[in-house]
């Protein structure tokens, strides 16, 4: 029986050892919750934090395999499992190119797949010479640790430029900055790669933003059949540019002109992708498995177009009881997934809610419905 250990036992992991559960694969997790969502799916939890290199080599010891459900962990740790013989996926070499959003771009771009213009910031003055070189608004970003427009300042002016540079550290942490792109829809792509070569790419999702955290994915995204073929290729690219094993996500502009840039890279399954247990033949969960343990890939076409919506906290409370499951379920299209979280605060992903449906516009109005009839106490 193969063992596969995740770095991480968030609402991701939880959702890759459900799928692996129905292989009869056990798991083992390292997370410093105690009580995070995979804790009581999982053979075995180590509680430690992610840039605990010891913890993270003796669950190593204990598997065939190590993969993570996110990217804020520590290279250095992947790199000494290796070492030692446990192969990981997608590997440290990987993860140290996508980890850093400078580098990440910097690799984009010497592969000549497309990006929005970046410089990095030294200082305060890089910051006015970009605005020179783009002009307003500009994007600045801490190049580690963000997500979730976490880590991110908008300039829209020469007075925000100070501001903006004291609120992302004044230098203590190191910054980029891009051009802001007038894009007329946000997209993603999940493609994947298993160790025995095989390549799946998933149809391209567009994606909905709220106070910088998805909110809404649509499957198939509404964009020409040009600007879909160029999504597919660079997808295929990006595999191949970081060699790459597992899900890999792309997060995508598309401009007015129909054309695509990479906005950034998830070496791992992603929140744009939940829409796959449902709508797709094989899931991104049950594909990461797959991949990194070098089986054949499955079938990662939609089954009917497919909507999902988070349920984001929009307050905080001590406990995480669950109302209104009787009244969302009265649609029998509509799939609840509760991620099991002990409290809810204010922003943190609860949830989510899928639906398939003839239409898009039908499968949204589904999941919207159910939505409104669900909140926790």
């Amino acid at each position: 029986m193969k063992k596969i250990g995740i770095i991480g036992g968030g609402q991701l992991g939880k959702m890759m050892i459900l799928d692996g559960r129905r292989m009869d694969y056990e798991f083992v997790i390292v997370d410093p919750t105690v009580k995070c969502p995979a804790h009581n799916i999982a053979d075995s939890h180590i509680v430690a934090g992610f840039e605990d290199i010891e913890a993270i080599k003796r669950m190593a010891s204990r598997v065939d395999v190590v993969t993570y459900e996110f990217e804020h962990i520590s290279v250095e740790a992947l790199k000494e499992v290796e070492a030692s013989g446990t192969p990981v996926y997608p590997s440290s070499k990987t993860l140290e190119r996508i980890q850093n959003k400078l580098r990440q771009k910097e690799w984009l771009r010497k592969h000549e797949i497309p990006v929005p213009d970046f410089l990095s910031v030294k200082s305060q003055a890089d910051i006015e010479h970009s605005a020179e070189l783009f002009s307003y608004p500009l994007i600045l970003k801490t190049c580690t640790g963000g997500y979730d427009g976490k880590g991110n300042y908008v300039i829209s002016n020469p007075d925000e430029i100070e501001k903006g540079y004291q609120a992302l550290g004044a230098g203590k942490v190191e910054l980029m900055v891009e051009r802001c792109i007038d894009f007329v829809k946000e997209v993603s792509i999940l493609a994947c790669r298993s160790l025995n070569g095989d390549i799946a790419v998933y149809p391209i999702a567009e994606n909905v933003h709220k106070n910088s955290i998805l909110d809404e994915t649509t499957v198939p995204a509404r964009i020409s059949k040009e600007t879909e073929a160029e999504g597919m290729q660079i997808a295929k690219e990006c595999l191949k540019a970081f060699d790459a094993y597992g899900m890999l996500c792309i997060e995508l502009f598309v401009t007015k002109e129909g054309h695509i840039l990479v906005n950034e890279l998830a070496p791992r399954p992603h929140n744009s992708g939940h829409y796959t247990i449902e709508g797709c033949y094989t899931s991104q969960y049950e594909q990461h498995v797959r991949a990194i343990l070098g089986l054949p890939l499955g079938n990662a076409s939609l089954i009917r177009p497919t909507a999902m919506k988070n349920i984001i906290g929009d307050h905080s409370a001590s406990e995480a009881e669950l109302l209104g499951l009787e009244e969302a379920y009265k649609n029998p299209n509509v799939k609840v997934h509760i991620y099991g979280k002990e409290k809810v605060v204010n922003g943190r992903k609860m949830g989510h809610i899928t639906a398939t449906a003839d239409t898009i516009e039908e499968a949204l109005e589904q999941v919207r419905k159910a939505h409104q009839a669900l909140s926790f106490r």
